[in-house]
């Protein structure tokens, strides 16, 4: 990325739709990276009901996935809904990802294809003894600028709570790099205001 190079040049692809996938795209997004998520609406969350995630009482999986859909379509992601990503190819100015339709290209990529390891696999991801894709707490694999998220980086612990945090830690890095500083997304009452104007509860 140039010296010249702004937020809004910047570019993410999300490969998953699932908890991991969305909060990873809604963090980009909100924040003023163009985002965009392919979904084979493969989550297992559609098999899910919540009692354990904290702030929420209890909600069927597939109305949980709604209401987040709902969420990132808002802050303006690229969602597309029963798109496959076939491959992902390293180029000079990022990657390449190859769907059933075309190519796109993007400045990061984000994997969160559950326990389905194949293209970090393929993008020579370096793998732990476990077999899962060797991360750190930011979530960046081997290959920079390719994050990985959620069953893809846990042996068993595979829950929507953990999940969504490890997308969040993978967006906030990304942000940190683009913005050359860490970067926090933390937001009070005015902002809320300003974001949602007449919708905030009172």
């Amino acid at each position: 990325m140039s010296d010249e190079t702004t937020a809004d040049d910047v570019s993410v692809i999300v490969v998953g739709g699932g908890p991991a996938g969305l909060s990873a795209a809604l963090f980009t997004a909100k924040n003023g990276l163009e985002t965009t998520v392919f979904d084979t609406d493969e989550t297992w969350m559609h098999k899910a009901h919540l009692f354990n995630y904290l702030g929420i009482g209890s909600v069927g999986g597939s109305e949980f996935m709604a209401t987040a859909r709902q969420q990132v379509d808002d802050f303006g992601v690229d969602r597309r809904q029963g798109a496959a990503v076939t491959a992902i190819n390293e180029t000079d100015d990022g990657f390449a990802v190859e769907t059933e339709n075309g190519s796109e290209v993007a400045d990061y990529v984000v994997l969160a294809t559950g326990a389905n390891r194949d293209l970090a696999e393929d993008l020579g991801c370096e793998f732990s003894s476990e077999d899962t894709v060797d991360v750190g707490v930011e979530m960046e694999t081997s290959v920079d600028g390719v994050y990985a998220t959620g069953a893809m980086v846990r042996a068993e612990e595979w829950q929507a709570a953990i999940s969504v945090g490890d997308g969040a830690a993978a967006a906030l890095n990304i942000l940190s790099s683009v913005r050359g500083e860490h970067f926090h997304d933390f937001d009070v009452p005015d902002d809320a205001a300003s974001v949602f104007a007449g919708h905030v509860a009172e």
